[in-house]
């Protein structure tokens, strides 16, 4: 992973702040392409930026396939001219309402979902039929992380070969994530990875002699993603999504994508020095996401030896003897170790390029409703 980005001058930045760096969003973007084989092979996942400009850059070279995880993420990319967004997340309830509304709003976009069960199916169904609209459905299929979808076999077969009957729906392919894949070693990624989705194409072709079109397997996510990138067969799509910001996670524990670069930082002061080796920073769990072990949120870029102490909603206490060298109003920066839910904390990112602020992007899809 490349050394992170600065601000020339960040007097005039209010903290905490949410930063992105333009040139490393693009190189990111051109090492997803190039890894992929093509735009073309590529189906992101917008729920790690959540914003417009970064759809646009994306659209721009070439990828026009997209994976969003709620109605509002859905609903921005159509938005921005998207012409095929699959929005994987079962949909119950309130949900498949507002879903079937997206669809009839934006009959330019082609919106794809999954399901895992027939009473899934049956929900959107209904909903589907009462706005007059129609969708493919992939069947969601569970490879070992258990938290949505059915493992193949014959109750998976058995849905798979029912969707039609079903108005409003007709079978779009599978969908399968596998984010317990998370090994360090690029070999034991593919060791662990590759055996289920061996069973899911045998799984795929069992389908097609039912004479079930099966036109997509949307694959993986960010740490598979260097895995099933080697996988050439026709119909696959590739869902990576951290990887277009990266973070301190996924680049200090996944070597073999060091290519991607940082491009996302919080930049944040210290605001007290309560003692000689301490330092409080205003970077509470509610400008960087806490789901990561306490003391390992977030990498201090200007100080290695720095412990996590103390984190609450509006403060980051760090224990370090290099506390004496920094003052009040302190200027630092830091790599989240979990991007994605650290961009939804905030209302908008300052976007740098060769040191100086550029613009500001709105994270436009953090909130649960757009319009629908």
């Amino acid at each position: 992973m490349s050394t992170a980005f600065t601000v020339t001058d960040p007097s005039q930045i209010a903290s905490p702040a949410l930063l992105f760096s333009l040139e490393a969003i693009r190189h990111n973007l051109f090492r997803m392409i190039q890894r992929a084989g093509g735009p073309e092979r590529l189906r992101p996942h917008v729920k790690t930026h959540k914003t417009r400009q970064i759809v646009r850059m994306q659209r721009d070279a070439g990828v026009v396939k997209h994976k969003a995880a709620t109605i509002a993420e859905a609903e921005m990319l159509a938005q921005e001219g998207v012409s095929d967004v699959l929005l994987a997340y079962p949909l119950v309830g309130p949900a498949a309402r507002r879903f079937a509304k997206l669809v009839r709003t934006y009959p330019e976009c082609q919106f794809l979902t999954t399901v895992d069960h027939p009473d899934l199916a049956e929900g959107l169904s209904q909903a589907l039929v009462k706005e007059n609209v129609a969708v493919e459905v992939l069947l969601d299929i569970d490879v070992g992380q258990h938290r949505t979808g059915l493992p193949v076999g014959e109750a998976a077969f058995s849905l798979y070969g029912n969707i039609h009957q079903y108005p409003g729906l007709t079978p779009g392919g599978l969908h399968v994530y596998d984010g317990h894949n998370h090994q360090s070693s690029i070999g034991d990624r593919e060791a662990a990875a590759l055996p289920p989705f061996d069973r899911v194409l045998e799984f795929r072709d069992r389908l097609l002699d039912a004479g079930l079109p099966v036109p997509r397997i949307v694959l993986g996510g960010t740490p598979t993603f260097p895995v099933y990138s080697k996988v050439t067969l026709p119909g696959v799509e590739l869902s990576p999504g951290t990887c277009v910001l990266s973070d301190h996670g996924y680049g200090t524990k996944y070597l073999d994508m060091s290519d991607f670069s940082p491009a996302a930082l919080v930049l944040t002061r210290v605001i007290s020095k309560p003692t000689a080796t301490r330092l409080t920073l205003d970077m509470g769990h509610k400008s960087v996401a806490g789901d990561p072990p306490m003391g390992k949120r977030a990498r201090i870029m200007e100080i290695d030896d720095a412990e996590q102490v103390l984190h609450n909603e509006e403060h980051l206490v760090i224990e370090t003897p290099q506390a004496a060298r920094f003052r009040l109003g302190d200027v630092l920066y830091a790599m989240p170790t979990h991007i994605c839910p650290t961009c939804a904390l905030h209302q908008e990112a300052i976007v740098i390029e060769d040191g100086a602020v550029v613009d500001v992007w709105p994270i436009a899809a953090r909130d649960r409703r757009l319009t629908i």
